[in-house]
């Protein structure tokens, strides 16, 4: 059952490559829908309210994949069909790239109102004020880091509890995007998705740096500079994961990103990561070729994990 999930993480991968997210329907639009439903009856202004709806939602999920691992039991076709349909729907690198391709295009021939426009799709900043280079930089630190939670991540946890990891992963990544901001309402209620996020992304987030570290020759980058940048800048930014990512992306692009960051919740100052210039359309372009390559090693790396994992499994006494 080792390789199947091997497999079945590989094909889910390739799938997320060639076709792209699921045309209609998305389960993971069908979980946020659910998350708004339950949210109207569970919402207080409180940790523990908020913890319970976390809870019910990740839970209810992790259990639909303890099923589906268990109708796979002892049949290796269909263990390896429901880990690559699941790898599939809970990818996001294939849009990710697209989106960011979008912008970089959009930027490069100077239609700054359709990068506000497309920006809303890869992050919740408020375009309206950004001129060229924030948007620049916007969208290398949305590429970077989604390239850690919408790739790496779902891929280290399939590779560790398949089908159940896969989609509670994907259950806490999603919740940490509706409500784990510090916004009035969410700033209690949302505090156990965030925090629940926080700790599925530390092992993965580090792994995104490290393969960015190894990847930026293939894309004319500094290999060198993304390891210091990581190492010097990182512990600065306010997420414990997104700035280890953000920073191994602004040495490898030898640019420089964050500072003031608008949300519609309000506005953070964010610490400087990297020594280059400010970024522009090329620094996305190549930003979004960085992150296609550190996915295609992230799918490769995730292969061969689920089989260490399941060797060690089976020789426990």
């Amino acid at each position: 059952m080792t390789v199947a999930r091997a497999i079945g993480l590989l094909v889910g991968v390739a799938a997320d490559v060639f076709l792209g997210d699921p045309k209609r329907r998305h389960p993971v639009a069908g979980f946020g829908a659910a998350s708004s439903r339950l949210e109207a009856v569970t919402y207080r202004d409180g940790k523990l309210q908020g913890a319970v709806h976390a809870a019910l939602l990740t839970g209810g999920t992790v259990l639909l994949g303890v099923a589906a691992e268990r109708a796979g039991h002892g049949r290796p076709l269909l263990r390896t069909a429901t880990t690559a349909a699941a790898t599939w729907v809970v990818l996001g690198g294939s849009s990710l790239a697209e989106e960011g391709a979008a912008i970089g295009a959009e930027l490069d021939a100077g239609d700054l109102g359709a990068a506000r426009e497309r920006l809303p799709h890869l992050c919740g900043r408020d375009p309206a004020t950004l001129d060229a280079t924030g948007l620049a930089r916007a969208t290398v630190e949305s590429v970077a880091e989604n390239t850690s939670d919408a790739v790496v991540a779902p891929l280290f946890w399939g590779a560790v509890a398949g089908v159940p990891g896969l989609l509670g992963y994907r259950a806490v990544n999603t919740l940490d995007a509706m409500i784990g901001h510090r916004s009035p309402r969410y700033r209690r209620f949302g505090w156990a998705a965030a925090r629940a996020d926080d700790l599925a992304n530390l092992v993965p987030a580090r792994i995104t740096a490290g393969l960015t570290v190894g990847s930026a020759p293939v894309v004319g980058g500094s290999a060198r500079e993304a390891w210091h940048a990581w190492r010097r800048d990182a512990a600065a930014h306010p997420s414990p994961n997104a700035g280890r990512v953000e920073a191994a992306f602004a040495g490898a692009l030898e640019t420089r990103l964050g500072g003031r960051t608008v949300y519609a919740h309000g506005v953070e100052e964010r610490p400087v990561l990297g020594t280059g210039r400010s970024p522009d359309a090329g620094h996305v372009t190549r930003a979004v070729e960085l992150s296609r390559l550190v996915g295609g090693l992230a799918g490769v790396l995730s292969a061969v994990l689920a089989l260490i994992f399941g060797r060690r499994r089976r020789t426990r006494p």
